[in-house]
């Protein structure tokens, strides 16, 4: 399943290849968007380094054919917050359609290191 993300000429360089790697299902470039002890915090689980990301993509991104659709984004002193409608292969039982996620990255040096993802009951 692939959605074609919009806005990505405003993404910055890391985030954007992460939306991208995501829709794409590729394992590597993905985890290459991230610095070796990054945290992802997703579904309220914490996720550090390399190791523990490699199997929450493995599981919840590729496993799950994820795919992104960006609504907007906005860039906070440095710290991209991405709205995005998201889809997959994971049990929708409760949950809103479109499932409106917010992704909070957070760079240093052209890469993540720290990415918290929730679904906001504002939504988009």
């Amino acid at each position: 399943m692939s959605i074609e993300p919009h806005q990505l000429s405003e993404l910055p360089r890391p985030v954007d290849t992460f939306v991208r790697a995501t829709n794409a299902g590729h394992l590597e470039i993905l985890l290459d968007t991230f610095v070796d002890d990054a945290l992802v915090n997703d579904q309220l689980c914490d996720h550090w380094g390399k190791e523990a990301i490699r199997e929450w993509v493995i599981r919840d991104i590729v496993g799950e054919q994820l795919a992104i659709q960006v609504v907007s984004n906005v860039d906070h002193y440095g710290h991209c917050i991405l709205t995005a409608h998201v889809k997959g292969n994971f049990d929708g039982r409760g949950l809103p359609e479109p499932l409106v996620l917010v992704f909070y990255f957070s760079m240093h040096r052209d890469k993540i290191v720290q990415l918290i993802i929730l679904r906001n009951l504002s939504g988009t």
